[in-house]
Order: C-alpha cells, then structure tokens, then sequence
C-alpha cells in the first residue's frame, strides 16, 4: 500500500511538469510564428500526437501485464517486443504516407512526414519501457523519465525558434526528445528493469494484448490529441484565422484535466489491478474527483476564459465563455472515460475497454459532420463523444460486477 500511495504524488508532479511544458510550447510558437502558420504546425503537432496517442496502448498493456521476475518466468522478451514494435511503426508511416502526405500536410509534404515517422518509431521505445516502470512500481524512474521528456521537448522548441521559424525544423525539435530521452536515461533506469521484471503472457498473447488496446488508444488519440487534426479534415471551408483560434482555444482550455488523466492511465491501471474488494470505492473516489473539480473549473472558464485568452493572444478571435465552460465540462468527461478505461483493462476486460473508446471516437467524428456551424458542431462533438464511451465501459463493469 505504501508504494500505491508514494507513487501517486510522483506521478503527479511529473505530470503537472510535463503539462507546463507543454503549455509554454503552445503559448510560445503561436507567439512566434504567427497565428496562420501555427495552424500548420498544429496539424503536425497534432498529427504526431494522434500517432503518439494511438501507440499508447503498448504502454497500457505492458503495464498491465508486467510484474516482478521468479524463477520459472517464460514471459516475452520485452527488448524484442520494443525494438520490433519501432522498426514496424517507421516503416508503416513512411509507406502508407503517400495516401494521405497531400490531404494532412498540402503545404509541407514530406518534410513533415520524416520526423513524424522518427518520432512515432522512437516513442515506441519509451511506451514499452514507461510500462514496464508502471507495472513494477518503479515510481521515481518513471517520474523521472516523464519530466525529462517534457522538458528537453521544451527547450528545443524554444531554443530553435530563437534561431529559425521553419516549421519542419521546428516539428524535428518536437519529435527528438523521445529518443533523446531514452537514451539519456536508460543508465539510470534500466537496473528497475532488467533482470527483474517479466510478463504474464508469453510472446503471442502478449501481440494479440496489444493489438486490441491499440484499437482503443488510437480512439482516444482521435479523441483528444487529434481534434485539431480531424477538426482541419472535416473544415476544410473554415477561415485559418478560425482554425487556428479554435486550436490554441481547445488545446489551453482541456490540456490540464485532459494530459494529468491520460497520464495517469499506468498508474491507474495498477491501483485497479491491485484494489480487491476495494475495487468500486476507489472507482468512484476518482470520478467524484475529476467531475467535481470540472464544475469549478467550468465556471471559472466561462467568467475568465474569454479574457485571459484575449490577453495571451491578442491578434486572435477570442471565442465566448460558454465555448470554455463547455471545453472545461468536456475534458472532465474525458478524464472520466479515462478511468473507466483504466478500470476496465485492469480486469482484462480488453473487448470493452476498446468499444468505450471506439464509440466515443465514432460518435465524436459523427457529431463533427453535423451540418451546423463550426463552434456548435465542435462544442456538440466534445460533449456526446465521452459520454458515449463512458456508457459502454460503465455497462461493461457492472456486467462484471455482476458476473462475480
């Protein structure tokens, strides 16, 4: 129980790092680089993040299935699985690009197709080890490895554009640091690990795990990290000036409640694993957490968004405060999916926890090709969504309960 409870306010400051850092990167390039191209490197930012997103599932599923090594152990070989995963996700990027390098990046092509295929692969790399920290507990590399990660993305975006507004230089700044990190850290990580660590399905069923919680993840990636890419794709017609408003609006207003839950997800996924009869105390605890602070941060985002947006960004459309209150809801809605997520797979409920997410991407994309306007269908599309996915997963784990 000490280790549960130790590792959560590690998690969190790690996390809050990782959310700061990635706040100064989307106040400061937007600053930097105009409003117009922002929104070009928004697509890709977002593009690497729906792939970033949708590899998510290795971490989750290496999580749930690592734990301490005995002596009979005839698990994967978790080294194979990462390096293998990497090789395979390079080159499925770089030849499925020419289907759709023209519709995601009509201005820069493959300059952007290059890092986001680096940076996908070497991600790869750090989902499976990231996992393998969740799943043995190993709280303060795992902190360590978050905040690292976060930070060097940090100063090498804001170091490169004291030099340069090239969007692909930039793009190869953001997509670096995982393999950097990695690297970096290995030295210090790695005896948490080797050695001492093993699966509790062997090679095959370990593949078959992770294929079905990909499913899910790159529903949530659409989901959360690639709204301004689908946005893009289903407004085509809309005016950039809009686009680029509505981006940086979703990205400041949902980040916090989104990016602490999302990753928090290993670390959930463990205290579900490990809660026994506890199991639903602690479900609702986390819940009634996430959806009574969103009701204060509503608030507060309809009574201060409106001006505090209009000070950061002063060239931009600022958008009404119901628009923020509605941003604000929505992320509670998705930190609530989260968990539920997080609660499924822990009973290796793997079915359900995929078509929670998969609903509430389909819904999501759905309400997005409403014949409404931009603002409405999007605030419309935020809010259906996670409701949707978290209908599915709430009536999966009753269904278990009841099964028991």
């Amino acid at each position: 129980m000490g280790s549960r409870i130790s590792g959560l306010p590690a998690i969190l400051v790690a996390t809050g790092i990782a959310g700061i850092a990635a706040y100064v990167v989307t106040w400061w390039v937007p600053q930097v680089i105009g409003p117009v191209d922002y929104a070009v490197f928004a697509v890709f930012w977002s593009a690497l993040y729906l792939v970033v997103g949708a590899l998510a599932g290795i971490q989750q599923e290496v999580t749930r299935a690592t734990r301490p090594r005995v002596a009979d152990d005839s698990s994967a070989s978790i080294r194979n699985f990462a390096v293998g995963g990497a090789v395979l996700v390079l080159i499925a990027v770089l030849a499925s690009a020419p289907l759709w390098v023209d519709q995601v990046f009509p201005e820069l092509g493959w300059s952007l197709v290059v890092p986001l295929a680096f940076g996908t692969a070497s991600y790869v790399l750090v989902a499976v080890l990231c996992g393998s920290l969740y799943g043995m507990q190993a709280w303060g590399s795992l902190a360590l490895l978050l905040s690292l990660d976060a930070l060097l993305r940090l100063a090498a975006v804001v170091v490169t554009l004291f030099f340069t507004t090239d969007i692909p230089t930039i793009a190869w700044a953001a997509s670096a640091p995982f393999l950097v990190t990695l690297i970096v850290l290995w030295p210090r990580v790695r005896r948490d690990i080797v050695g001492k660590s093993a699966t509790d399905v062997r090679y095959r069923a370990l593949t078959w795990n992770v294929s079905r919680t990909l499913l899910a993840s790159a529903a949530a990636a659409a989901l959360v990290s690639g709204l301004p890419l689908i946005l893009s794709l289903t407004s085509s017609d809309a005016p950039p000036a809009l686009l680029a408003t509505l981006f940086l609006t979703v990205a400041l207003t949902r980040a916090p409640l989104i990016v602490t839950i999302m990753a928090l997800q290993g670390y959930l996924i463990v205290r579900f694993r490990d809660a026994g009869e506890s199991f639903w105390r602690v479900f609702l605890t986390f819940i009634g957490v996430i959806l009574g602070g969103a009701v204060v941060l509503a608030a507060l985002g309809w009574w201060l968004g409106p001006a505090v947006y209009g000070f950061l960004f002063p060239q931009n459309i600022v958008l009404d405060g119901g628009f923020f209150a509605i941003l604000v809801g929505s992320s509670a809605l998705v930190g609530a999916l989260s968990v539920s997520a997080s609660a499924a797979l822990a009973r290796s409920q793997h079915f359900a926890f995929s078509a929670g997410w998969v609903a509430a991407a389909a819904v999501t994309i759905a309400a997005l090709l409403l014949p409404l306007g931009l603002i409405e269908r999007t605030a419309i599309a935020l809010l259906v969504g996670p409701l949707a996915g978290l209908a599915v997963h709430l009536v999966a784990l009753l269904r278990g309960r009841s099964a028991r």
